[in-house]
């Protein structure tokens, strides 16, 4: 399967993405929205007016220079149908992540890893993880700098940062949606890119 989606499949992902994100908060920024979802800013703004030319927003001016966006009913309705769409994508993610994972968790014994380390919290990782105890491999840590000090798996998430101040044989970018993020931000601690494992292609 191609995990980086086609245009069109690209391009409804990222729609969902905002207007999942205005519905629980209209007044937040396009610069706000491109740091959240690691779009360029002006691509954010792009989505937007095409959001609002579907009928899909309606912009409201607010003191001091700034817009509030809102779902119309008819923008609602889309967020749904996107969200159907992409949980059908998910079971297929799914499937993917399992094999691959097997396949990644298998070769990484048989190179004789034991500390082993997830990047990203989400539900990808605990795909991962139950991967991981089905092979008798132990997860050392977990860092997503989104979910510092959360639990996973009885493990306290840590932030990225704290890579350089642990030891581990390698590092398994656990994520699908953020994944070219994660990556980077790895590769930004300087850490070697031979101890970073990926499951989907970037």
């Amino acid at each position: 399967m191609n995990t980086d989606r086609s245009t069109s499949g690209g391009d409804h992902f990222k729609s969902l993405q905002i207007l999942d994100e205005l519905s629980s908060n209209d007044s937040i920024t396009q610069r706000d929205l491109s740091k959240r979802l690691d779009i360029a800013l002006g691509l954010v703004n792009s989505y937007i007016k095409n959001l609002i030319s579907k009928g899909y927003l309606t912009v409201k001016s607010i003191p001091p220079k700034r817009y509030a966006y809102y779902l119309t009913p008819k923008g609602f309705a889309e967020k749904t149908r996107l969200t159907y769409n992409l949980l059908h994508d998910y079971t297929k993610i799914y499937r993917e992540a399992r094999n691959n994972l097997k396949q990644l968790f298998g070769q990484l014994k048989n190179e004789g890893v034991r500390r082993v380390a997830f990047a990203g919290a989400d539900e990808i990782a605990e795909i991962a993880y139950l991967t991981l105890h089905e092979m008798n491999m132990k997860l050392a840590f977990v860092v997503d700098n989104e979910k510092v000090g959360q639990v996973f798996f009885g493990r306290t998430v840590l932030p990225l940062k704290e890579l350089n101040n642990i030891k581990f044989d390698c590092i398994i970018v656990t994520s699908y949606l953020h994944r070219h993020k994660i990556y980077n931000d790895i590769l930004s601690q300087k850490i070697k890119k031979t101890a970073v494992k990926l499951i989907f292609a970037l």
